[in-house]
């Protein structure tokens, strides 16, 4: 099989089992999935994965160029509409990635640039960035890592001034998680001490690290966000987070935790960084040829001992080993929605169904 089939197939199937889900879970997100069965989990509204899902019925679109999958992706975005107005960092998540892939829907794009301006109204200038928000409870003074991807280039499609948000919210979140030598994927702030590190999730967390590199691999792929700074920093950056931790060097598919390295995997964390790295192998530099030669390495490696395979009991194209969260134990070795995305998005720009430069 040539590299190109085994990736053209595996899309086929993770994208199959799209439409299997899409027929389970009726007017419901999918969340994640258990490992044995494949029956999913599901949320009303779609929480801060909702995005996730309407992208992967995109992608399904894009692969079939059915009609009905292209209608059934924009009825499930117009249903990310009530998010725009939500208090939280991760309408970059919800917002950006359930409609960058609508090629061509005007409600979609309509939703987009609403979005963007409010993720703009929100955006603390004094703090420098959008605070993580009120939406899922919590303290509202909050930043974490998983509110700059996406956030990043939805801010950028606010004009001028939502381009210098965008630069400044990236780069005082990589002031505080990266600025004392140690990952620290979460901050809050107090009037009176200012900022100060959470303990959850922990510095171990690799899909923190993965997230964090899509959103400067989004910024470099902006060059007005990219303008911000010196000329190389953000690929300094990019090179820093690309380097997995020494406790799981090596692994293509890392722990979820750095610091337990015989505790679970989590294919998500591989398939968010595969598409980060085939983001950065778009740009020039000495180390595109390396990005793209590890971002394949990662997607076989996942399609060839993670995904579900046509003829078992369970459905073909599951995604399987993704931990949602490994301090609390919750579906620690699952299929997860933003996995399956990752992948599906990861594989169809290494077939050339995307353009990774315009999501």
């Amino acid at each position: 099989m040539t590299a190109g089939e085994w990736a053209e197939r595996a899309l086929s199937d993770v994208l199959d089992r799209v439409a299997g889900t899409a027929a389970e879970v009726g007017d419901r997100f999918p969340l994640f999935a258990d490992p044995e069965s494949g029956r999913w989990t599901t949320t009303r509204r779609g929480a801060w994965t909702g995005g996730f899902w309407a992208g992967l019925l995109w992608l399904r679109a894009g692969h079939t160029g059915r009609r009905a999958d292209r209608a059934a992706a924009a009825a499930w975005t117009g249903r990310l509409a009530e998010w725009a107005a939500a208090d939280t960092a991760t309408r970059g998540l919800i917002l950006w990635y359930g409609t960058a892939l609508a090629d061509g829907d005007t409600d979609a794009a309509a939703l987009r640039s609403r979005a963007a301006r409010a993720c703009l109204t929100a955006l603390d200038r004094e703090l420098g960035l959008v605070p993580w928000g009120s939406a899922f409870g919590g303290p509202r003074l909050l930043t974490r890592v998983d509110g700059v991807p996406g956030m990043v280039p939805l801010l950028a499609e606010a004009g001028s001034e939502g381009v210098e948000a965008a630069a400044s919210h990236l780069r005082r979140n990589l002031e505080l998680c990266l600025g004392e030598g140690a990952f620290v994927p979460s901050w809050r702030f107090d009037a009176h001490g200012g900022w100060q590190p959470c303990e959850d999730p922990p510095s171990g967390w690799t899909r923190g690290r993965a997230w964090l590199l899509l959103a400067v691999a989004d910024a470099l792929h902006r060059g007005d966000v990219a303008a911000a700074w010196p000329p190389a920093r953000l690929e300094a950056v990019a090179a820093q987070l690309a380097d997995l931790p020494a406790e799981a060097s090596g692994r293509l598919v890392p722990p979820a935790d750095a610091a337990r390295p015989d505790g679970p995997p989590d294919t998500s964390a591989a398939a968010i960084t595969a598409v980060a790295l085939l983001k950065l192998a778009r740009l020039p530099g000495r180390r595109a040829a390396e990005y793209a030669a590890r971002a394949v390495a990662i997607l076989y490696r996942l399609v060839t001992a993670h995904v579900t395979a046509p003829g078992e009991t369970r459905p073909a194209g599951m995604l399987l080993d993704g931990c949602y969260d490994a301090v609390r134990g919750t579906a620690p070795r699952h299929e997860l929605v933003w996995g399956d995305f990752f992948l599906a998005l990861g594989l169809a720009a290494h077939t050339g169904l995307v353009d990774l430069r315009q999501v």
